[in-house]
C-alpha cells in the first residue's frame, strides 16, 4: 500500500510513517502548494494511492467529494482535531496496520477516520 499525504498534514509526518514500514509519497513532491484538492485527488486516484489528510472538511465540500468519488480514493482521516504532533504521528503509525486492513476489505471511494487511539472507522 502506498500512502499520500496531502499538505494539510505536510512533510513531517512522512518519516515516522515509513519509520513504521509505510511508502509514503507527499503532496509537494508533485504538485505545486496552490493546486486545487480535486486536481490532486484525480491524480493521486489514478495512481492508486491511498490518501491521508487531517481536512475534515473535505467530506463536506462538493468539488472535493465528488473528486474523490470519480477518481475512486480511499482516504483516511485523521479525526482527532488538534492534538500535538507528536501525539499524532504516533497514532497515525499505531493505525498502519488497521488503515492498510481497511483499505484492502473496502471497495473505493471511502473515507474512513483515523482516531487518537489509533482505531479506523468509516464515515463516508
Amino acid at each position: 500500500m502506498e500512502i499520500f499525504i496531502d499538505r494539510a498534514l505536510g512533510r513531517r509526518i512522512a518519516e515516522p510513517l515509513r519509520q513504521a514500514g509505510a511508502i509514503v509519497h507527499l503532496h509537494d513532491d508533485y504538485f505545486a502548494q496552490g493546486v486545487e484538492d480535486a486536481v490532486w485527488l484525480t491524480e493521486v486516484g489514478r495512481r492508486g494511492w491511498v490518501v491521508l489528510t487531517k481536512d475534515q472538511r473535505i467530506r463536506y465540500r462538493t468539488l472535493e467529494r465528488e473528486a474523490l468519488r470519480n477518481a475512486g480514493i480511499k482516504a483516511f482521516i485523521f479525526m482527532s482535531g488538534n492534538v500535538p504532533f507528536q501525539v499524532m504521528a504516533e497514532a497515525i503509525a499505531k493505525a498502519l496496520p488497521r488503515i492498510e486492513k481497511f483499505a484492502l476489505s473496502h471497495k473505493a471511494p471511502f473515507i474512513a477516520g483515523v482516531y487518537k487511539n489509533a482505531s479506523v472507522r468509516p464515515i463516508l
